[in-house]
């Protein structure tokens, strides 16, 4: 049987975009379970909108398994990757992703 994941996973690759939503959704309410297989559908992505996205639900998940995802995208050239990398860090909360997120926001001051 396929979890909601796996099933929302797909649904977010689809090209009707309310399946896309809604797969997004779906993932979104079982993001904080499922961090190491964002993390890894992260890397594995080559579509930017879906990067962006599952850095998004990234950081719903809270969780500082993906801080070293985070870090990683606080450097990349594309500024809607940093957005959201800077904002996972933000929902993480933690002594180590605010000092990740002031040192790069005072790198680039």
């Amino acid at each position: 049987m396929v979890n909601d994941f796996t099933r929302g996973l797909a649904m977010m690759r689809k090209r009707d975009a309310q399946v896309r939503e809604d797969g997004f959704g779906l993932v979104r309410c079982v993001a904080a379970d499922h961090v190491a297989e964002l993390s890894g559908a992260y890397a594995a992505e080559s579509d930017h909108g879906l990067r962006c996205w599952l850095l998004e639900l990234l950081g719903d998940a809270r969780s500082p398994e993906a801080l070293p995802v985070f870090a990683g995208a606080l450097t990349s050239p594309d500024e809607s990757i940093r957005y959201w990398s800077e904002k996972g860090l933000e929902k993480l909360d933690t002594k180590e992703a605010r000092r990740l997120l002031w040192e790069h926001r005072h790198r680039h001051a």
